[in-house]
């Protein structure tokens, strides 16, 4: 009973201490590319949107947070921003680096904020 009592306390703060939504400021980019976009193709928002489309199964939208990149959940919202800042509101989950995904917009209509809040 004792390490059933635990159990649930343990599994409690689990649960409690899950990330919230916070907001992320950097560029859309792909995970092929990352920070250098060195396929030969320009602008850097065409090669985002090329790299994704040329291997959609392992090439994904991500966001580019200083030397952080964050694969999106959203992989639609992104295509019309590839290249661009934007602030991302969203849950990451650190482990896998998969920022899930609640909204995108530009940074300049979100305020502007670096990095991420806490």
């Amino acid at each position: 009973m004792k390490k059933l009592i635990i159990t649930l306390i343990f599994g409690t703060a689990l649960l409690t201490a899950a990330d919230k939504p916070q907001s992320f400021t950097g560029v859309i980019t792909d995970t092929m590319c990352g920070v250098r976009h060195s396929m030969g193709i320009t602008p850097d928002a065409k090669c985002v949107r090329e790299c994704v489309k040329m291997d959609p199964k392992n090439t994904k939208y991500a966001l580019l947070v200083g030397n952080d990149i964050y694969v999106l959940s959203d992989q639609q919202s992104p295509e019309k921003f590839a290249a661009q800042k934007v602030t991302v509101t969203g849950t990451l989950f650190q482990n896998t680096k998969v920022l899930k995904v609640d909204k995108i917009e530009a940074a300049n209509a979100a305020g502007g904020h670096t990095g991420h809040s806490h």
